[in-house]
Protein backbone atom coordinates (compact mmCIF):
# COMPACT_ATOMS: atom_id res chain seq x y z
CA UNK A 1 0.00 0.00 0.00
CA UNK A 2 2.63 2.26 0.00
CA UNK A 3 3.33 1.68 -3.92
CA UNK A 4 3.79 5.31 -5.26
CA UNK A 5 2.19 6.26 -8.73
CA UNK A 6 5.23 6.81 -11.35
CA UNK A 7 6.02 10.92 -11.03
CA UNK A 8 7.05 10.46 -14.52
CA UNK A 9 3.66 8.95 -15.85
CA UNK A 10 2.08 12.28 -13.88
CA UNK A 11 4.90 14.53 -15.93
CA UNK A 12 3.82 12.81 -18.92
CA UNK A 13 0.13 13.51 -18.32
CA UNK A 14 1.06 17.20 -17.67
CA UNK A 15 3.40 17.22 -21.26
CA UNK A 16 0.41 16.45 -22.93
CA UNK A 17 -1.45 19.60 -22.00
CA UNK A 18 1.64 22.09 -22.59
CA UNK A 19 -0.26 25.33 -21.43
CA UNK A 20 1.04 28.33 -22.49
CA UNK A 21 2.95 30.09 -19.77
CA UNK A 22 1.48 33.65 -19.93
CA UNK A 23 0.46 34.52 -16.32
CA UNK A 24 2.23 37.67 -14.44
CA UNK A 25 2.60 38.58 -10.73
CA UNK A 26 -0.72 41.02 -11.13
CA UNK A 27 -2.58 38.48 -13.02
CA UNK A 28 -1.82 35.93 -10.32
CA UNK A 29 -2.69 38.52 -7.69
CA UNK A 30 -5.89 38.90 -8.61
CA UNK A 31 -6.55 35.39 -8.90
CA UNK A 32 -5.58 34.80 -6.04
CA UNK A 33 -7.89 37.60 -4.37
CA UNK A 34 -10.72 36.35 -6.69
CA UNK A 35 -10.90 32.94 -5.10
CA UNK A 36 -9.72 33.98 -1.52
CA UNK A 37 -12.78 36.45 -1.11
CA UNK A 38 -16.12 34.74 -0.31
CA UNK A 39 -17.96 32.88 1.58
CA UNK A 40 -15.66 33.13 4.66
CA UNK A 41 -15.85 37.09 5.34
CA UNK A 42 -19.58 37.12 4.76
CA UNK A 43 -20.74 34.45 6.81
CA UNK A 44 -18.15 33.35 9.08
CA UNK A 45 -17.82 36.69 10.81
CA UNK A 46 -20.88 35.93 13.51
CA UNK A 47 -19.14 32.99 14.19
CA UNK A 48 -16.14 34.60 14.96
CA UNK A 49 -17.27 37.07 17.14
CA UNK A 50 -18.77 34.98 19.58
CA UNK A 51 -15.67 32.87 19.56
CA UNK A 52 -12.84 35.71 20.20
CA UNK A 53 -14.77 38.74 19.98
CA UNK A 54 -13.25 41.49 18.91
CA UNK A 55 -9.81 39.10 18.82
CA UNK A 56 -11.06 37.70 15.33
CA UNK A 57 -9.22 40.45 13.68
CA UNK A 58 -5.71 38.41 15.69
CA UNK A 59 -7.73 35.34 14.18
CA UNK A 60 -7.47 36.51 10.47
CA UNK A 61 -3.93 37.38 10.99
CA UNK A 62 -3.08 33.54 12.63
CA UNK A 63 -5.38 31.99 9.85
CA UNK A 64 -3.03 34.33 6.64
CA UNK A 65 0.38 33.29 8.21
CA UNK A 66 -0.64 29.95 8.43
CA UNK A 67 -2.06 30.24 5.00
CA UNK A 68 1.10 31.52 3.72
CA UNK A 69 3.61 29.04 4.49
CA UNK A 70 1.48 26.03 3.38
CA UNK A 71 0.85 27.93 -0.19
CA UNK A 72 4.84 28.04 -0.93
CA UNK A 73 5.41 24.56 0.13
CA UNK A 74 1.82 24.31 -2.08
CA UNK A 75 3.24 25.94 -4.90
CA UNK A 76 6.61 24.03 -4.71
CA UNK A 77 5.13 20.41 -5.37
CA UNK A 78 2.42 22.36 -7.95
CA UNK A 79 4.89 23.30 -9.91
CA UNK A 80 6.84 19.74 -10.06
CA UNK A 81 3.08 17.81 -10.32
CA UNK A 82 0.98 20.44 -12.41
CA UNK A 83 -2.11 18.46 -13.11
CA UNK A 84 -4.85 18.09 -11.41
CA UNK A 85 -6.28 16.06 -8.53
CA UNK A 86 -4.21 18.38 -5.94
CA UNK A 87 -2.75 17.45 -3.01
CA UNK A 88 -3.98 14.03 -4.06
CA UNK A 89 -2.41 13.59 -6.52
CA UNK A 90 0.93 15.21 -5.32
CA UNK A 91 0.66 12.80 -2.73
CA UNK A 92 0.54 9.14 -4.73
CA UNK A 93 3.64 10.85 -6.67
CA UNK A 94 6.01 11.20 -3.56
CA UNK A 95 4.46 9.29 -0.51
CA UNK A 96 2.76 6.36 -1.96
CA UNK A 97 -1.21 4.78 -2.36
CA UNK A 98 -2.16 4.32 0.99
CA UNK A 99 -1.36 8.04 2.00
CA UNK A 100 -2.73 9.70 -1.22
CA UNK A 101 -5.85 7.51 -0.69
CA UNK A 102 -6.28 9.25 2.89
CA UNK A 103 -5.70 12.90 1.49
CA UNK A 104 -8.57 12.19 -1.15
CA UNK A 105 -10.25 11.01 1.00
CA UNK A 106 -10.05 13.98 3.77
CA UNK A 107 -10.39 16.06 0.13
CA UNK A 108 -13.81 14.90 -0.66
CA UNK A 109 -14.94 15.83 3.14
CA UNK A 110 -13.46 19.62 2.75
CA UNK A 111 -14.91 20.68 -0.46
CA UNK A 112 -18.36 18.62 0.24
CA UNK A 113 -18.87 19.83 3.58
CA UNK A 114 -17.45 23.47 2.06
CA UNK A 115 -20.30 23.43 -0.45
CA UNK A 116 -22.73 22.83 2.70
CA UNK A 117 -21.49 25.52 4.45
CA UNK A 118 -21.44 27.88 1.84
CA UNK A 119 -25.36 26.97 0.99
CA UNK A 120 -25.89 28.04 4.88
CA UNK A 121 -24.47 31.07 4.48
CA UNK A 122 -26.28 31.70 0.80
CA UNK A 123 -29.49 30.88 3.23
CA UNK A 124 -29.00 33.47 5.56
CA UNK A 125 -28.33 36.46 3.04
CA UNK A 126 -31.75 35.04 0.85
CA UNK A 127 -33.72 34.97 4.41
CA UNK A 128 -32.72 38.01 5.54
CA UNK A 129 -32.75 39.98 2.37
CA UNK A 130 -36.58 38.88 2.20
CA UNK A 131 -37.03 39.90 5.70
CA UNK A 132 -35.98 43.03 4.85
CA UNK A 133 -38.06 43.38 2.05
CA UNK A 134 -41.54 42.32 4.34
CA UNK A 135 -41.33 39.14 3.33
CA UNK A 136 -41.10 36.64 6.24
CA UNK A 137 -40.54 32.78 5.61
CA UNK A 138 -41.80 30.43 9.03
CA UNK A 139 -38.81 29.93 11.17
CA UNK A 140 -39.11 26.15 10.85
CA UNK A 141 -38.07 26.34 7.14
CA UNK A 142 -35.10 28.78 7.39
CA UNK A 143 -33.05 26.81 9.80
CA UNK A 144 -32.07 23.12 11.38
CA UNK A 145 -33.00 21.63 14.59
CA UNK A 146 -30.31 22.86 16.19
CA UNK A 147 -32.07 26.34 16.26
CA UNK A 148 -35.46 25.30 16.62
CA UNK A 149 -36.11 24.87 13.31
CA UNK A 150 -36.96 22.00 11.06
CA UNK A 151 -35.08 22.49 7.32
CA UNK A 152 -32.81 24.59 5.96
CA UNK A 153 -35.46 24.74 2.90
CA UNK A 154 -33.29 27.43 0.79
CA UNK A 155 -30.00 25.84 1.82
CA UNK A 156 -30.98 22.67 0.45
CA UNK A 157 -32.60 24.37 -2.48
CA UNK A 158 -29.69 26.27 -3.57
CA UNK A 159 -27.34 23.06 -3.18
CA UNK A 160 -29.49 21.14 -5.71
CA UNK A 161 -30.31 23.48 -8.24
CA UNK A 162 -26.04 24.06 -8.58
CA UNK A 163 -25.79 19.90 -8.61
CA UNK A 164 -28.04 20.32 -11.65
CA UNK A 165 -26.31 22.66 -13.72
CA UNK A 166 -23.06 21.01 -13.02
CA UNK A 167 -24.66 17.67 -13.62
CA UNK A 168 -26.03 19.42 -17.31
CA UNK A 169 -22.89 20.83 -17.70
CA UNK A 170 -23.05 24.81 -17.44
CA UNK A 171 -20.18 26.08 -15.96
CA UNK A 172 -19.42 29.82 -14.92
CA UNK A 173 -17.56 31.42 -17.83
CA UNK A 174 -14.48 33.80 -16.97
CA UNK A 175 -16.42 36.80 -17.52
CA UNK A 176 -19.12 36.05 -15.08
CA UNK A 177 -16.18 35.18 -12.23
CA UNK A 178 -14.72 38.61 -13.18
CA UNK A 179 -17.94 40.67 -12.37
CA UNK A 180 -18.91 38.37 -9.47
CA UNK A 181 -15.18 38.77 -7.93
CA UNK A 182 -15.56 42.93 -8.65
CA UNK A 183 -19.19 42.80 -6.91
CA UNK A 184 -17.75 40.77 -3.71
CA UNK A 185 -14.81 43.42 -4.11
CA UNK A 186 -16.65 46.15 -4.46
CA UNK A 187 -19.34 45.43 -1.56
CA UNK A 188 -15.95 44.63 0.97
CA UNK A 189 -15.35 48.28 0.31
CA UNK A 190 -18.49 49.92 0.59
CA UNK A 191 -18.75 48.28 4.00
CA UNK A 192 -14.99 49.42 5.06
CA UNK A 193 -15.93 52.65 3.80
CA UNK A 194 -19.33 53.38 5.77
CA UNK A 195 -18.65 51.69 9.13
CA UNK A 196 -15.05 52.54 9.36
CA UNK A 197 -15.98 56.65 10.30
CA UNK A 198 -18.75 55.62 13.31
CA UNK A 199 -16.65 52.75 14.95
CA UNK A 200 -16.31 53.31 19.05
CA UNK A 201 -13.23 52.44 20.72
CA UNK A 202 -15.24 51.10 23.59
CA UNK A 203 -16.71 48.51 21.59
CA UNK A 204 -13.10 47.05 21.51
CA UNK A 205 -13.02 46.29 25.23
CA UNK A 206 -12.26 43.70 26.26
CA UNK A 207 -10.28 42.81 23.35
CA UNK A 208 -9.80 39.11 24.19
CA UNK A 209 -12.77 37.99 26.02
CA UNK A 210 -11.95 34.25 26.11
CA UNK A 211 -8.13 34.75 25.72
CA UNK A 212 -6.38 32.77 23.21
CA UNK A 213 -7.20 29.13 23.41
CA UNK A 214 -10.59 29.76 25.54
CA UNK A 215 -11.39 26.98 27.92
CA UNK A 216 -8.44 25.08 26.28
CA UNK A 217 -7.95 23.21 23.18
CA UNK A 218 -11.21 21.43 21.82
CA UNK A 219 -13.23 24.25 23.22
CA UNK A 220 -13.19 25.89 19.85
CA UNK A 221 -13.25 29.32 21.47
CA UNK A 222 -10.54 32.04 21.81
CA UNK A 223 -8.42 33.72 19.20
CA UNK A 224 -6.66 30.62 18.29
CA UNK A 225 -9.95 28.55 18.31
CA UNK A 226 -11.71 31.90 15.64
CA UNK A 227 -9.21 31.58 13.59
CA UNK A 228 -9.11 27.32 12.99
CA UNK A 229 -12.83 28.38 11.73
CA UNK A 230 -11.88 31.38 10.15
CA UNK A 231 -8.70 29.29 8.18
CA UNK A 232 -12.16 28.89 5.52
CA UNK A 233 -12.27 31.94 4.55
CA UNK A 234 -8.54 32.00 3.11
CA UNK A 235 -9.54 28.05 1.45
CA UNK A 236 -9.22 28.86 -2.79
CA UNK A 237 -5.23 30.39 -2.31
CA UNK A 238 -3.80 27.35 -4.04
CA UNK A 239 -5.89 28.37 -7.13
CA UNK A 240 -2.93 30.54 -7.64
CA UNK A 241 -0.77 27.32 -6.47
CA UNK A 242 -2.06 24.96 -9.36
CA UNK A 243 -1.57 27.92 -11.57
CA UNK A 244 1.79 27.76 -11.94
CA UNK A 245 2.70 25.81 -15.04
CA UNK A 246 0.81 28.75 -16.72
CA UNK A 247 2.90 31.69 -15.18
CA UNK A 248 5.83 32.98 -16.81
CA UNK A 249 8.88 32.96 -14.25
CA UNK A 250 7.33 31.00 -11.46
CA UNK A 251 10.09 31.19 -9.17
CA UNK A 252 9.52 34.77 -8.88
CA UNK A 253 5.96 35.64 -9.81
CA UNK A 254 4.47 32.80 -7.82
CA UNK A 255 5.40 33.62 -4.15
CA UNK A 256 4.12 36.97 -5.18
CA UNK A 257 1.16 36.33 -6.26
CA UNK A 258 0.68 34.19 -3.44
CA UNK A 259 1.69 36.19 -0.80
CA UNK A 260 0.42 39.04 -2.09
CA UNK A 261 -3.61 38.21 -2.69
CA UNK A 262 -2.99 36.23 1.03
CA UNK A 263 -1.91 39.97 2.46
CA UNK A 264 -4.80 42.27 0.23
CA UNK A 265 -7.26 40.08 1.84
CA UNK A 266 -6.05 39.74 5.34
CA UNK A 267 -6.21 43.64 4.96
CA UNK A 268 -9.60 43.59 3.66
CA UNK A 269 -10.89 41.29 6.17
CA UNK A 270 -9.16 43.53 9.50
CA UNK A 271 -10.52 46.49 7.95
CA UNK A 272 -13.98 44.29 7.60
CA UNK A 273 -13.94 43.27 10.94
CA UNK A 274 -12.78 46.26 12.76
CA UNK A 275 -16.02 48.08 10.96
CA UNK A 276 -18.35 45.27 12.15
CA UNK A 277 -16.66 45.04 15.85
CA UNK A 278 -16.33 49.26 16.49
CA UNK A 279 -19.95 50.20 14.74
CA UNK A 280 -22.25 47.36 16.39
CA UNK A 281 -20.08 45.88 18.82
CA UNK A 282 -18.74 41.57 18.83
CA UNK A 283 -18.78 40.68 22.91
CA UNK A 284 -19.83 36.99 22.98
CA UNK A 285 -22.67 35.86 24.37
CA UNK A 286 -22.85 34.02 27.76
CA UNK A 287 -25.53 31.48 29.94
CA UNK A 288 -26.67 31.82 32.44
CA UNK A 289 -23.09 30.24 34.27
CA UNK A 290 -20.97 32.82 32.85
CA UNK A 291 -19.89 30.27 30.42
CA UNK A 292 -19.31 31.27 26.82
CA UNK A 293 -21.76 29.49 24.55
CA UNK A 294 -20.45 27.86 21.55
CA UNK A 295 -21.64 28.54 18.17
CA UNK A 296 -24.35 26.29 16.50
CA UNK A 297 -25.93 25.26 19.70
CA UNK A 298 -29.83 25.12 21.00
CA UNK A 299 -28.63 27.54 23.85
CA UNK A 300 -27.04 30.51 21.98
CA UNK A 301 -29.83 29.95 19.28
CA UNK A 302 -32.54 30.41 21.93
CA UNK A 303 -30.77 33.24 23.64
CA UNK A 304 -30.69 35.16 20.17
CA UNK A 305 -34.24 34.53 19.30
CA UNK A 306 -35.07 36.10 22.72
CA UNK A 307 -32.71 39.02 22.02
CA UNK A 308 -34.18 39.25 18.61
CA UNK A 309 -37.36 39.48 20.10
CA UNK A 310 -36.63 42.06 22.25
CA UNK A 311 -35.64 44.33 19.22
CA UNK A 312 -31.66 43.78 19.74
CA UNK A 313 -30.45 41.40 17.86
CA UNK A 314 -26.32 41.49 18.35
CA UNK A 315 -23.65 40.77 15.86
CA UNK A 316 -23.11 37.18 17.32
CA UNK A 317 -26.64 36.08 16.23
CA UNK A 318 -26.77 37.42 12.70
CA UNK A 319 -27.30 34.76 9.87
CA UNK A 320 -25.89 37.60 7.41
CA UNK A 321 -23.47 39.74 9.06
CA UNK A 322 -22.36 42.50 7.25
CA UNK A 323 -25.90 43.29 5.80
CA UNK A 324 -27.25 43.49 9.64
CA UNK A 325 -24.04 45.47 10.39
CA UNK A 326 -24.78 47.91 7.61
CA UNK A 327 -28.94 47.64 8.62
CA UNK A 328 -28.09 48.41 12.15
CA UNK A 329 -26.34 51.80 11.94
CA UNK A 330 -28.84 53.57 9.27
CA UNK A 331 -27.99 52.04 5.90
CA UNK A 332 -30.51 50.10 5.39
CA UNK A 333 -31.04 50.03 1.93
CA UNK A 334 -26.72 49.57 1.62
CA UNK A 335 -27.02 46.52 3.67
CA UNK A 336 -29.46 45.22 1.00
CA UNK A 337 -27.14 45.89 -1.41
CA UNK A 338 -24.94 43.91 0.14
CA UNK A 339 -27.27 40.71 0.97
CA UNK A 340 -27.79 41.31 -3.02
CA UNK A 341 -24.00 40.71 -3.28
CA UNK A 342 -23.64 37.20 -1.11
CA UNK A 343 -26.73 36.31 -2.67
CA UNK A 344 -25.09 36.88 -6.45
CA UNK A 345 -21.58 35.61 -5.45
CA UNK A 346 -22.08 32.90 -3.10
CA UNK A 347 -23.97 30.28 -5.79
CA UNK A 348 -20.47 30.49 -7.82
CA UNK A 349 -18.46 29.55 -5.05
CA UNK A 350 -21.01 26.52 -4.10
CA UNK A 351 -20.74 25.31 -7.84
CA UNK A 352 -16.17 25.55 -7.17
CA UNK A 353 -16.28 23.80 -4.30
CA UNK A 354 -18.76 21.14 -6.00
CA UNK A 355 -16.80 20.57 -9.26
CA UNK A 356 -13.29 20.49 -7.02
CA UNK A 357 -15.09 17.62 -4.89
CA UNK A 358 -16.37 15.52 -7.77
CA UNK A 359 -12.93 16.24 -9.45
CA UNK A 360 -11.37 14.94 -6.63
CA UNK A 361 -13.62 11.90 -7.00
CA UNK A 362 -13.32 11.40 -10.39
CA UNK A 363 -9.86 11.14 -10.47
CA UNK A 364 -9.42 8.95 -7.84
CA UNK A 365 -12.41 6.28 -9.74
CA UNK A 366 -10.01 6.93 -12.75
CA UNK A 367 -6.95 5.51 -11.17
CA UNK A 368 -9.39 2.68 -10.10
CA UNK A 369 -9.35 3.55 -6.19
CA UNK A 370 -13.12 3.56 -6.51
CA UNK A 371 -15.74 2.34 -8.49
CA UNK A 372 -15.20 2.75 -12.17
CA UNK A 373 -19.58 3.87 -13.02
CA UNK A 374 -17.75 6.35 -10.34
CA UNK A 375 -16.50 8.13 -13.37
CA UNK A 376 -18.81 7.34 -15.93
CA UNK A 377 -19.40 10.44 -18.71
CA UNK A 378 -22.93 10.86 -19.71
CA UNK A 379 -23.28 10.47 -23.15
CA UNK A 380 -25.59 13.42 -23.64
CA UNK A 381 -23.99 16.37 -20.73
CA UNK A 382 -20.37 15.05 -21.73
CA UNK A 383 -20.28 15.55 -17.43
CA UNK A 384 -19.85 12.64 -14.63
CA UNK A 385 -23.21 12.85 -13.61
CA UNK A 386 -23.68 9.70 -11.24
CA UNK A 387 -20.72 11.29 -8.99
CA UNK A 388 -22.01 14.70 -9.15
CA UNK A 389 -25.39 13.50 -8.17
CA UNK A 390 -24.39 11.60 -5.46
CA UNK A 391 -22.36 14.45 -4.19
CA UNK A 392 -25.05 16.88 -4.68
CA UNK A 393 -27.44 14.73 -2.50
CA UNK A 394 -25.23 14.65 0.34
CA UNK A 395 -24.39 18.20 0.60
CA UNK A 396 -27.98 19.10 0.09
CA UNK A 397 -28.39 16.98 3.18
CA UNK A 398 -25.91 18.40 5.18
CA UNK A 399 -26.88 22.15 4.48
CA UNK A 400 -30.29 21.20 5.26
CA UNK A 401 -29.82 20.15 8.97
CA UNK A 402 -26.31 21.68 10.26
CA UNK A 403 -25.53 24.61 11.08
CA UNK A 404 -23.07 27.12 9.06
CA UNK A 405 -19.89 27.21 11.81
CA UNK A 406 -19.82 23.22 12.15
CA UNK A 407 -19.87 22.90 8.54
CA UNK A 408 -17.05 25.37 8.55
CA UNK A 409 -15.14 23.58 11.07
CA UNK A 410 -15.46 20.26 9.63
CA UNK A 411 -14.52 21.30 6.54
CA UNK A 412 -11.59 22.90 8.08
CA UNK A 413 -10.15 19.51 9.43
CA UNK A 414 -9.92 17.71 5.85
CA UNK A 415 -7.78 21.06 4.38
CA UNK A 416 -6.00 21.33 7.40
CA UNK A 417 -4.91 17.47 7.41
CA UNK A 418 -4.39 17.83 3.28
CA UNK A 419 -2.25 21.28 3.50
CA UNK A 420 0.18 19.05 6.38
CA UNK A 421 0.85 16.11 4.01
CA UNK A 422 1.92 18.40 1.28
CA UNK A 423 4.26 20.20 3.88
CA UNK A 424 5.54 16.79 4.82
CA UNK A 425 5.62 15.62 0.71
CA UNK A 426 7.85 18.60 0.06
CA UNK A 427 10.73 18.02 2.53
CA UNK A 428 10.66 14.28 1.22
CA UNK A 429 11.02 15.37 -2.19
CA UNK A 430 13.89 17.36 -1.08
CA UNK A 431 15.57 14.53 0.47
CA UNK A 432 14.84 11.91 -2.01
CA UNK A 433 14.84 13.40 -5.04
CA UNK A 434 16.62 16.71 -4.92
CA UNK A 435 18.14 17.01 -8.01
CA UNK A 436 14.35 16.66 -9.67
CA UNK A 437 13.69 20.30 -12.01
CA UNK A 438 11.45 22.30 -9.80
CA UNK A 439 10.16 25.40 -11.29
CA UNK A 440 9.75 26.93 -8.45
CA UNK A 441 11.15 26.24 -5.06
CA UNK A 442 10.00 27.01 -1.38
CA UNK A 443 12.61 29.22 -0.06
CA UNK A 444 14.27 28.31 3.66
CA UNK A 445 12.01 25.43 2.77
CA UNK A 446 13.79 22.95 6.34
CA UNK A 447 12.07 26.23 8.38
CA UNK A 448 8.83 27.12 6.24
CA UNK A 449 7.83 23.32 5.70
CA UNK A 450 7.91 22.70 9.84
CA UNK A 451 6.41 25.80 10.14
CA UNK A 452 3.38 25.02 8.12
CA UNK A 453 2.94 21.63 9.54
CA UNK A 454 3.04 22.80 13.38
CA UNK A 455 0.37 25.49 12.36
CA UNK A 456 -2.20 23.46 10.37
CA UNK A 457 -1.32 20.78 13.56
CA UNK A 458 -2.12 23.67 15.62
CA UNK A 459 -4.97 25.19 13.99
CA UNK A 460 -6.34 21.62 13.74
CA UNK A 461 -5.99 20.91 17.31
CA UNK A 462 -8.15 24.31 18.22
CA UNK A 463 -10.82 23.02 16.15
CA UNK A 464 -14.12 22.26 18.37
CA UNK A 465 -13.90 18.34 19.78
CA UNK A 466 -16.68 17.34 17.43
CA UNK A 467 -14.69 18.92 14.47
CA UNK A 468 -11.75 17.01 15.22
CA UNK A 469 -13.29 13.93 15.61
CA UNK A 470 -15.07 14.11 12.16
CA UNK A 471 -11.53 13.03 10.43
CA UNK A 472 -10.62 10.77 12.39
CA UNK A 473 -14.37 8.83 11.86
CA UNK A 474 -14.68 9.43 8.12
CA UNK A 475 -10.59 8.89 7.95
CA UNK A 476 -11.62 4.61 9.39
CA UNK A 477 -14.81 4.71 6.81
CA UNK A 478 -12.10 5.41 4.15
CA UNK A 479 -9.95 2.62 5.52
CA UNK A 480 -12.45 0.23 4.85
CA UNK A 481 -13.36 1.46 1.69
CA UNK A 482 -9.98 1.15 0.66
CA UNK A 483 -9.21 -2.30 1.87
CA UNK A 484 -12.39 -3.90 0.82
CA UNK A 485 -12.30 -2.46 -3.26
CA UNK A 486 -9.14 0.15 -3.78
CA UNK A 487 -6.21 -1.73 -2.29
CA UNK A 488 -6.74 -4.94 -5.02
CA UNK A 489 -8.13 -2.97 -7.95
CA UNK A 490 -6.49 0.52 -8.10
CA UNK A 491 -4.04 0.89 -11.61
CA UNK A 492 -0.84 1.11 -9.99
CA UNK A 493 -1.55 -2.49 -8.23
CA UNK A 494 -2.69 -4.39 -11.42
CA UNK A 495 0.42 -2.62 -13.21
CA UNK A 496 -1.67 0.03 -15.96
CA UNK A 497 0.42 3.36 -15.72
CA UNK A 498 -1.94 5.87 -17.96
CA UNK A 499 -0.56 8.44 -19.43
CA UNK A 500 -4.08 10.35 -19.99
CA UNK A 501 -4.20 12.50 -23.14
CA UNK A 502 -5.94 15.17 -21.27
CA UNK A 503 -5.57 16.41 -17.62
CA UNK A 504 -7.78 15.61 -14.78
CA UNK A 505 -9.15 19.87 -14.82
CA UNK A 506 -12.86 18.16 -16.38
CA UNK A 507 -13.53 14.62 -17.35
CA UNK A 508 -12.77 13.81 -20.64
CA UNK A 509 -14.92 14.03 -23.31
CA UNK A 510 -15.50 10.71 -24.83
CA UNK A 511 -14.70 10.71 -28.74
CA UNK A 512 -17.08 8.50 -30.79
CA UNK A 513 -15.44 4.67 -31.75
CA UNK A 514 -15.38 4.28 -35.56
CA UNK A 515 -18.09 2.02 -37.47
CA UNK A 516 -17.00 -1.07 -36.48
CA UNK A 517 -14.06 -0.44 -33.78
CA UNK A 518 -13.70 -2.79 -30.32
CA UNK A 519 -14.99 -0.96 -27.44
CA UNK A 520 -12.05 1.15 -25.84
CA UNK A 521 -10.24 -1.04 -23.26
CA UNK A 522 -10.87 -0.05 -19.39
CA UNK A 523 -7.59 0.29 -18.86
CA UNK A 524 -6.56 2.76 -21.71
CA UNK A 525 -7.60 6.46 -21.40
Amino acid sequence: MWRVKPLDAILATAEKKALHRSLGAVQLTLLGIGAIIGTGIFVLTAEAAQKAGPGMMISFIIAGVVCAVAALCYSEIASMVPVAGSAYTYSYAVMGEFIAWMVGWALILEYAVAASAVSVGWSGYFVGLLGSWGVELPQALVVGPYAGGIVNLPALLIALLVTLLLMIGTTESARVNAVLVAVKVTALTVFIALTLPVLKGENFEPFLPNGWFGAGHGSGLGAVGAAASIFFAYVGFDAVSTAAEETKNPQRNVPIGLIGSLLICTVFYLLVAAGAIGSLGAQPLVGPGGMVLEPGTPELAAQCQAMTAAGTEPLVCSREALAHVLRSVGWERIGDLIGIAAFLALPSVILIMLFGQTRIFFVMSRDGLLPGFLSAIHPKWKTPHIVTMITGVVVAFFAAFLPVGRLADISNSGTLFAFFMVAMAVLILRHTQPNRPRPFRTPLVWVVAPVAMIGTLLLYLSLPVQAMMVLPVWGAIGLVVYFLYGFRHSNVARGVVEVHELDADAPPDPVPPMPGAPPPSRDRD
